[in-house]
């Protein structure tokens, strides 16, 4: 049997140092080779584009980004062979009963050798036996049913996936075939759709125009931006003439997105 390249991802040094050590333990027969261990997400995710990783022993209970968070950006990677993912868990019960899979296994800390044995065993037969679409649809199957909201936006660039927390978005912008994703830092580029990214953050995003959404906490008034004829508006509600007419106020930023007159009840609401 080839042996596996195994990446270990806990924030804690501790529960790496026991991996490691189990897993010296179970080398014979489990051949393996480590090729690194990372302390968080986005350590984790420099290690996976600069190397291949077959097995991932992943934490679930993280700071900043979870195990399961890291796992839901893994499967959104464009990558050639993506890693079998085992999760390790003190106390997480749904994570338990949703990672039950044969191409994917958890581990309950503390963890114990002839466990860590088994998880990867199976998963070295089933390598070598799924073809990539199959292993791919053993990870989505994993993470359905798993909380959909992340923390993170994640963007390739200069091949280095970057993270960028939600909560550091002032708004999202859809221009050609590229999302602009803006921070009051700078603006990064997603092949997202809005579509999408309303769907799954949409307690934390509102829609001002069919290319814009905007975070919902952030909007502190509207303002008009241009005058519009009245000759033009004639025959027009005073709800069309007045959406046609204002911006969306954000903190943090001096940019005005135009509101449209599908959305301008929403924001009109919203800053009452």
């Amino acid at each position: 049997m080839t042996g596996s390249r195994i990446l270990i991802v806990d924030d804690e040094a501790p529960a790496r140092e026991r991996l490691k050590t189990l897993l010296a333990d179970i080398q014979d027969a489990c051949p393996f080779s480590l090729i690194a261990e990372a302390s968080d997400g986005q350590a984790a995710l420099d290690v996976l584009i600069a190397e291949q990783a077959d097995i991932l022993l992943l934490d679930v209970q993280m700071p900043g980004m979870t195990g399961i968070e890291l796992a839901q950006h893994i499967a959104s990677l464009e990558m050639d062979v993506r890693p079998s993912i085992v999760f390790v868990t003190a106390y997480d019960e749904y994570a338990v009963q949703a990672f039950e899979v044969h191409a994917m296994d958890y581990l309950l800390k503390p963890v114990r050798a002839a466990r860590l044995q088994e998880a990867i065993t199976r998963i070295q037969l089933f390598r070598q036996q799924a073809t990539f679409d199959q292993q791919q649809e053993q990870l989505q199957s994993a993470l359905r049913g798993l909380p959909k909201q992340r923390q993170n936006f994640s963007v390739l660039e200069k091949n280095r996936v970057l993270l960028i927390p939600v909560r550091d978005v002032l708004f999202l912008k859809a221009e050609q075939k590229y999302v602009t994703i803006q921070t009051r830092d700078r603006a990064y580029l997603t092949e997202e759709s809005l579509v999408s990214i309303e769907s799954e953050l949409g307690e934390i995003f509102v829609r001002v125009h069919r290319n814009a959404l905007v975070a919902r906490e952030l909007i502190i008034g509207v303002e008009r931006a241009t005058l519009i004829s009245d000759v033009a508006t004639a025959d027009k509600t005073e709800n069309e003439r007045g959406a046609e007419s204002w911006q969306v106020i954000l903190r943090g930023t001096s940019e005005r997105l135009p509101i449209s007159r599908r959305q301008w009840p929403t924001i009109k609401n919203l800053v009452r």
